[in-house]
């Protein structure tokens, strides 16, 4: 009962202030500018961040190393899998920011690569004129309806956040990403908890393995690393919330936000 009554707070909060804000592409660019978050808790993310890089060198680092050794087709149809997966949570939002011929595409991606994609394996939907996919989640709708980012965050092993993205996270965990419910509400018999985990943990090897060079480099060249990736995050989650195509330097165009989302 709470959690329908906070899915229903935060939806009518989400449309009220997608009407009231509309959507200033100006303020909401300056709202996310990277000068504009502060780091409020520099030190103890500081500290999250060492946490984090000595996870990476003991976990991912390793396996993504592996990963990127798989044959090509392979690791490319578990990306396609996995951004099929991602097909749940972005059309719910594209619905919330009042984008519902995105909605109408994405959801046509995701019946077709569902089905003659095999589990979206494969990108039939291209084939079909689906093309041109954007993820989309809370965090970007609020920031999309005038919400600020707030203080800029580091959390343990999910890596870069802000308090708005990582309280519109908790929205998943309430009823608001369908992937969700399936397995770890088990809202049907077909799905278990483990396929909930082990999706996560694959897209977080796989954001590893193609971001591996990039982050390698970005380490090496950077005379303060925590800096660097707090720079370069804001500057692409901006982008992600103006669904810019501009390509921000030393990194894959991959998303910050699926590992936690």
């Amino acid at each position: 009962m709470i959690k329908k009554f906070l899915i229903i707070v935060f939806t009518t909060l989400a449309l009220t202030l997608n009407v009231n804000a509309g959507s200033d592409g100006n303020l909401i660019l300056k709202k996310n500018e990277p000068t504009e978050v502060k780091d409020c808790f520099e030190k103890i993310n500081r500290v999250t961040f060492a946490f984090n890089q000595t996870l990476d060198g003991a976990i991912f680092k390793p396996i993504a190393s592996l990963y990127r050794k798989l044959p090509s087709p392979a690791k490319t149809g578990v990306s396609n899998s996995l951004e099929n997966i991602s097909h749940l949570l972005t059309i719910p939002n594209n619905v919330l920011q009042g984008d519902y011929k995105q909605a109408g595409v994405n959801t046509g991606r995701f019946i077709i690569n569902s089905t003659l994609g095999i589990l979206g394996i494969f990108d039939v939907a291209q084939y079909f004129g689906l093309t041109n996919y954007e993820k989309e989640d809370y965090g970007q709708s609020l920031a999309k309806a005038g919400v600020g980012p707030g203080c800029y965050i580091v959390l343990p092993v999910l890596g870069p956040s802000t308090v708005r993205d990582t309280i519109a996270s908790a929205f998943n965990y309430l009823g608001g990403d369908p992937w969700y419910n399936v397995t770890i509400n088990k809202d049907t018999k077909y799905f278990e908890n483990s396929d909930y985990y082990f999706s996560k943990g694959v897209s977080g090897v796989d954001f590893r393995a193609k971001n591996y060079d990039s982050i390698e480099n970005l380490e090496n060249n950077s005379l303060d690393f925590y800096a660097s990736v707090k720079s370069l995050y804001l500057q692409d989650r901006q982008q992600k919330i103006l669904n810019s195509r501009k390509i921000v330097n030393t990194q894959d165009d991959s998303d910050w936000e699926e590992i936690s989302q």
